[in-house]
């Protein structure tokens, strides 16, 4: 098997925090990156970006953002273009999360738009792919991530500016989980649909898994051979079950 990359762990802080938690969570983030060889990334929401970012500034952690919209400005009234998300410091942003194509009706087309976007701007996309409980009891799993991938991705994705997050949407937030074994399945898929649609270089771009990604569970999940990190929800508002999933990232 062949060399994987540098694992990434993302924390998406979704619409959760306050001032004074996000700068300890961002100290403790900071601490961390430090001493892992494991990238950490923190996804806050919109207001907590800036002081964030002050906190973050110098170490080895970096900054995302959780959605930018497709035009880099214009009379978009709520959205945040991505060029002023580099701008203040983000180096990732978060696109096409399940709740964003669930709440927000987003389709891959959209998802897309907002992909290049972020390429625009200098900002790596995690592009999430998923499916829903229902998908999954019909058997159309693999045919929804070989959708999600196929559309979601325009022309141009490298491992430089591209990772992918599977988040099973049924396992989200719900404290259930795919077997190691069917994460193994699903993201070696996962990976054959990339080089489908990028090329042989798809074998390093990083697949992370995401979906109730806990301390208790990320030694398994994390060793999953095709498993290159995770983004994590509502554990990475604790800073010592965040560090616990980080150092659990295999070495490679």
């Amino acid at each position: 098997m062949s060399k994987r990359p540098r694992p990434l762990v993302a924390g998406n802080w979704k619409m959760n925090g306050s001032l004074a938690g996000a700068r300890d969570l961002a100290k403790a983030a900071a601490e961390l990156a430090g001493r892992t060889r494991t990238e950490i990334a923190l996804c806050p929401p919109f207001p907590l970006l800036a002081p964030v970012a002050a906190i973050l500034s110098g170490t080895a952690a970096q900054l995302g953002a959780q959605d930018c919209h497709a035009q880099d400005k214009g009379a978009y009234t709520g959205d945040v273009a991505a060029p002023l998300l580099r701008e203040i410091g983000c180096r990732y942003v978060i696109l096409g999360h399940s709740e964003r194509r669930a709440q927000h009706r987003e389709s891959d087309p959209e998802v897309r738009a907002k992909v290049a976007a972020a390429w625009r701007a200098g900002l790596g996309a995690i592009i999430c792919v998923g499916e829903t409980e229902s998908e999954r009891e019909l058997g159309r799993t693999r045919a929804r991530l070989a959708l999600q991938v196929q559309e979601s991705l325009p022309d141009g994705a490298n491992p430089a500016n591209t990772v992918i997050a599977y988040e099973p949407v049924w396992a989200i937030g719900s404290g259930r989980t795919p077997r190691p074994e069917e994460v193994s399945e699903l993201h070696a898929f996962l990976r054959a649909a990339l080089v489908a649609r990028i090329g042989p270089e798809a074998d390093s771009v990083r697949i992370l898994y995401g979906g109730s990604v806990k301390a208790d569970n990320a030694r398994a999940l994390m060793g999953v051979p095709e498993v290159d990190g995770a983004l994590v929800g509502g554990a990475s508002l604790d800073a010592k079950a965040f560090s616990a999933i980080a150092e659990a990232c295999r070495e490679t």
